[in-house]
């Protein structure tokens, strides 16, 4: 009896004719942030546990609860990466980036890992996008990296979205707020959920994000830290928000907005998407101006963004189409068309072969299902058609200028 095996909880496979989506967000993405001037950075899939305890912080759901943590044969632990900015400043300190033109613009794509309950949006590995200017304070970057990721997502034909912007001033401010909130949550401690109530002295600010119904109460009347910004924190929130008004992008302010990693401050922002139900978070990040420090290098502000890969393609209204070959090669003669296939690659033209030994009329259906723009018919006596598949006109065409031809066709 075979033993039938599936992929992990929470994970999944990409299939051939899911890779097309796949592909089309990356190569938007790349371009998008190429153009702009962000250069890819590649990190490893694990890293040093106290990277992420350090860095992510030892209060956060990440730390506390979704870690793929493990101890290797010498003794290590490591972590299978729940996010990415994190090994990000850490390759910024280790390769000495700090000694580069400031600020270093990066990008990067990949799969991540959070040990959280599986459902549609939310699985255990994931794919993200994402983007880091580190190294400056300014708030052009903070709108320039909000803009990009708006163009990211509008650019796929994603429209119903909202962004929500808000700010947690410098960490001496938030400090302050936390210590208000805190004394406000404890006047109130009787009716916040036992979570909440567990995390009053490590992360009171996380009450925002519970669905508990007595703590959404308490909270509607919180005070919220946007009400405490002055000076610099204030000013700085003020120009964001003026260019983005000047880019034409529009947001909502939303002072709840605390986001799920303990590093950020100042400026932290969200993409949402009604289409996506309960998980309609899609993308977000925000300014995070003392992580660099915290792992060891110098004072450094940053800013950066990731976007659920994963989400998006939810998110997409239509499907992209599937990649199709430009040129299928019909040929009785196995060896002759194998070599005309490679000659045809060899000029950048898609182009497939009959690796199943059909007939001639097997494989024009081949070609056809294959949805082929042209079929290239080699006859026996070694003469040369190239057919347009959906006119079904067809010419001679001289067999050392197949290529021309064929380029010449898809141009005309």
């Amino acid at each position: 009896m075979a033993v039938k095996h599936s992929a992990p909880k929470g994970t999944f496979d990409v299939l051939p004719s899911e890779e097309s989506s796949r592909e089309l967000v990356a190569t938007h993405a790349g371009k998008l942030l190429d153009a702009a001037g962000y250069g890819r950075i590649e990190t490893p899939a694990f890293e040093e546990t106290e990277l992420f305890a350090r860095g992510v912080g030892e209060s956060t759901d990440i730390v506390t609860k979704e870690m793929f943590s493990f101890s290797d044969r010498g003794g290590r632990e490591l972590t299978l990466r729940p996010e990415g900015t994190a090994p990000i400043c850490r390759a910024y300190v280790e390769h000495g980036m700090h000694k580069d033109p400031q600020p270093v613009k990066l990008w990067y794509a990949g799969p991540f890992f959070r040990a959280e309950k599986p459902q549609q949006g939310r699985y255990r590995q994931f794919n993200q996008i994402g983007a880091e200017a580190i190294g400056t304070d300014s708030p052009l970057a903070d709108a320039e990296l909000v803009v990009l990721l708006d163009e990211l997502l509008r650019g796929l034909g994603i429209t119903d979205l909202e962004l929500r912007l808000g700010s947690l001033g410098s960490p001496e401010v938030r400090a302050s707020y936390r210590e208000e909130l805190r004394d406000y949550l404890r006047e109130h401690e009787s009716s916040l959920s036992e979570e909440v109530r567990g995390r009053l002295d490590t992360n009171p600010l996380r009450a925002f994000d519970s669905d508990h119904e007595g703590t959404r109460e308490v909270m509607q009347r919180a005070p919220t830290i946007l009400e405490r910004l002055d000076g610099e924190d204030a000013e700085h929130f003020a120009t964001v928000r003026s260019l983005l008004d000047a880019a034409g992008v529009p947001y909502t302010l939303d002072p709840s907005l605390v986001r799920g990693l303990d590093y950020y401050t100042r400026t932290v922002f969200e993409f949402t998407c009604d289409r996506l139900g309960a998980q309609s978070g899609i993308g977000g990040g925000g300014r995070y101006d003392g992580l660099v420090e915290l792992l060891g290098g110098p004072s450094t502000p940053a800013i950066g963004w990731a976007a659920g890969v994963e989400r998006i393609l939810l998110a997409l209204e239509d499907e992209p189409p599937l990649r199709r070959p430009e040129v299928f090669v019909v040929c009785a003669e196995p060896r002759r068309a194998f070599e005309t296939a490679l000659g045809l690659r060899r000029h950048r033209i898609s182009a497939q072969l009959d690796l199943a030994a059909r007939a001639f009329k097997g494989q024009m259906k081949q070609a056809n299902r294959a949805g082929a723009r042209f079929a290239v018919i080699v006859e026996q006596d070694g003469s040369v058609k190239l057919r347009e598949m959906e006119s079904g006109e067809q010419r001679d065409i001289d067999p050392a200028d197949l290529p021309e031809a064929v380029i010449a066709a898809r141009e005309a």
